[in-house]
Formats: structure tokens, sequence, C-alpha cells
């Protein structure tokens, strides 16, 4: 019998090249982690530019995340047919044509335009790195490395975010974030399209002219043996498609899935996007404002590295859950913060641990819940629709603001979004692959 090489990959330990491709990964999503944050650190200069009202502004913050709705549906679909180097290859091509048609802007409706466009790329991307690091993770490591992957977003948005303080501090106005996410972009492309070969599991499954050489090239780059011939294809495994998630078997999942991502979503994004305008609005510049919401993505790679560590000995479904409850709390509790630095940083580094650990857990999760067939399609959706959540949220803060509930009672009802989330995941069956009995 022909051996799968996905098995090879899935068995064996782990060599230097698939670190790598996990490393590019985490890199990756570092970028979209400064991408999608940056209107947040651009939005008190805008805001103060241009004279924006809240409600307005808030409709400006979720623009990328509506685009990325769109991005991770459509362009995770595609990543299960063409495959994901080209699908991240595009999308790092939106991403940085995005990132410098901000800068262009003159008013909201074109900033707005531009976001969304941005998204679209952020998007796909989220979808196709997902799937290359599970496919490059061997099952030993695999919840742990995609946890990593995940965390790579807060530390986009750290790096990115001290460097955008220090620019503000020194004078640049909000458009040289956009600079800089553009730079940032346009230099990654030449390490993916270098280093970052197609996996394996995917040229297995789709199969195509000459196949087989192009699997064992990849084996040889990543130190396996090869393999004398393909296994037989799934019927049927060889094609994706958003109806194949609602299937027996598969449509539960799904369905959960998404629902713990929009809840969860909804909560962490009202941290993620509110937070500098909250400050500055309780009389602190926007260059402090900006290091706020860095603490915010300290405490939430911190949580990203604190759970994937953990995922090694514990279930990863109990620690997401317990991550969204503890996430509600503190969430709620920001609201009942003083006006003070020190303060407003502790909590919000604490919140971003809980909110953002519970993130990568569903990430986790998500990688595994799907065949490869439908892995990018999987998490395209689950991602896709769940940002539905990440897009309301804002919107949903601002027009509560605008309508003269305080601070308070707006944190406390987007907390809530993490219970509705842990209670979508205890209803899940999920089969946990990689953590020792007992």
């Amino acid at each position: 019998m022909a051996e799968d090489p996905s098995r090879i990959l899935s068995d064996a330990p782990m060599r230097p090249p698939q670190v790598v491709a996990i490393a590019l990964c985490v890199l990756l999503n570092a970028l979209d982690g400064f991408d999608v944050l940056s209107i947040s650190f651009a939005s008190p200069g805008i805001a103060r530019e241009w004279g924006v009202e809240r409600a307005a502004l808030g409709i400006v913050l979720s623009m990328e995340l509506i685009g990325m709705m769109v991005g991770s549906i459509a362009l995770g679909a595609l990543c299960d047919r063409i495959g994901r180097r080209p699908t991240i290859l595009g999308c790092l091509a939106i991403m940085g044509s995005g990132m410098a048609l901000a800068m262009l802007a003159n008013d909201i409706a074109t900033l707005s335009m531009f976001r969304l466009f941005t998204g679209v790329g952020i998007g796909g991307m989220l979808a196709a790195t997902n799937a290359v690091t599970a496919e490059f993770a061997n099952a030993r490591r695999r919840s742990m490395a995609v946890a990593i992957m995940a965390g790579g977003y807060p530390v986009g948005a750290i790096i990115g975010g001290s460097i955008a303080s220090t620019m503000f501090a020194a004078g640049y106005d909000w458009r040289s974030v956009f600079a800089l996410g553009a730079v940032a972009t346009a230099l990654c492309i030449p390490l993916i399209w270098f280093l970052l070969p197609e996996t394996v599991a995917f040229l297995a499954h789709k199969r195509g002219p000459n196949a087989l050489d192009r699997v064992n090239a990849v084996l040889r780059r990543l130190g396996h043996t090869t393999i004398d011939a393909l296994p037989a294809p799934t019927p049927g495994g060889s094609r994706g498609g958003i109806g194949r998630l609602f299937q027996p078997g598969l449509a539960a999942i799904t369905i959960l899935l998404t629902l713990a991502y929009f809840a969860h979503i909804m909560t962490f994004y009202f941290i993620l996007k509110w937070t500098p305008k909250i400050v500055v609005d309780m009389g602190f510049s926007p260059a402090s404002a900006g290091g706020v919401l860095v603490w915010a993505n300290i405490g939430g790679a911190t949580g990203a590295l604190v759970l994937s560590l953990l995922t090694q000995r514990l279930s990863v479904r109990w620690l997401t859950i317990g991550g969204m409850l503890l996430s509600t709390a503190m969430v709620a509790g920001f609201g009942h913060a003083p006006a003070d630095l020190g303060t407003l940083s502790l909590i919000v580094a604490v919140a971003g641990f809980c909110t953002n650990g519970a993130i990568v857990g569903l990430y986790a999760m998500i990688a595994q819940s799907f065949p490869t067939a439908l892995r990018a399609s999987g998490t395209g959706f689950a991602i896709g629709v769940g940002r539905g959540g990440a897009a309301v949220s804002p919107i949903i803060a601002g027009f509560m603001f605008q309508g003269g509930i305080g601070f308070a009672g707006v944190a406390l009802t987007m907390a809530l979004g993490s219970v509705v989330a842990a209670g979508a995941l205890f209803l899940l069956r999920y089969e946990e692959r990689g953590v020792p009995a007992g």
C-alpha cells in the first residue's frame, strides 16, 4: 500500500525547514496583527484632524473587519483550490497596496473603502496561515504550533504599536502608521517566495500533473524520505467548497465553532479597537493611548505563549473555555477602571492575556476539526463569518457610547460575548489530539 505523505510529517519529529515554515506563518500573523490595529493606533489622529464623531469612527474602525469576513470565506475556499502558497502571496499584494492607499485618503468614505480592501487580504491570510501551520507541524506539536502562530498577532501589534507611539511622539501624523505597514508587508513577499514551499498535504490531496514528483520534492526539501506512489484518493476528497462544511458529521462542528468565534471576537475587538479612543477621552495623549493598547497586546502575546505550552499537557478545549470566562470578568472590569495609566495598562494587559489566549485556543481547535481538503475552507468560514462579530463590535460600542450609555455599561455588554462563546464550545464534540492521556 502506498504511504500517505501527510502521515510522514504527522508522525515524524519536526525538521528545521518545517520550523522555518511555521516561523514564517508567525511572522505573517504578526503582520496581520499590526495591519488590523493600524487603524486603532491612527484613530485619535484621524478623529482630531477630520472632526469625526464616535459613531462614524466606529464604522471606519470596522471596515477592514468586514473585508476580513469576505476575504476569509472567499480566499479560504480559493486556498483549498489553488494552494496555500499562491494565496498567501496574493494576500500580501492586497494588504501592501491597501496600506499604501490609506495614506492617500482625505475623508472617511475613502479611508473606509481602502480599509475594506486591505481587510480582504488579511482575512485570506488568516485562513491560509492556519492551514499551513497545521500541515507543516507534526501531530504531537500541532496544537502548540497553531497557538504559537496565532500568538504572532499581538506580537505584531506590540512591535508595530511601539514604533507607532514613538513616531507620534516625534511629531509624525497618523499616515505614518500606514506607511510602516506598507513597507513591512512588501518586505514579506520575497521571504515567502523563496522560503515557503507548498504543503505536502495540499499537493497530495489536490493531485494534478506531476503530483508525486512535487510531493517528493517538498519531502526532500523538508528532510524526510520520499514515497514511491501516492495513496488512493479519498472519494470526493479533492473537492472543497463551503457546502461540504454542512454535511453530516461536520455541520455541528462548523456551526458551533463559528458561533464561538463570532461571540468571543466581539469581546476581543472591543478592547483592541476602542482602547486608544477611551484613553484619549480620559485626558491622555495619543502616544500614551497607543502605549496602553501595546500593553493589551503584551498580555495577548503572553496569553498565547502560556496557552501554547499548556496544550502539551491539558485539553485545549477546556483551556479555551476557561480563558473565555476570565475574559468576561476582565473586560467588564475594564469599564470601572480609574483614569490612571498604570492601572489601565494592567487591566487591559490581563484582559488581553485572557481574550487572546482564548482566540489562539480557538485557532488550534479549528485547525484540527476539519479534514485537509476542507481545512482552509473550514477555517475561512469559521473565521470569516465569525469576523462578523469583530465587524459589528466597534459599531455597536460606538452607537452605545453615542446613545449616552456609560463606559461601564458598554464594557459589561461587550464582555458577554465571551460567555456565549464558552457555551458553544461546551456543546461541541471535540477530539483532543496530541495531548497525553490523563
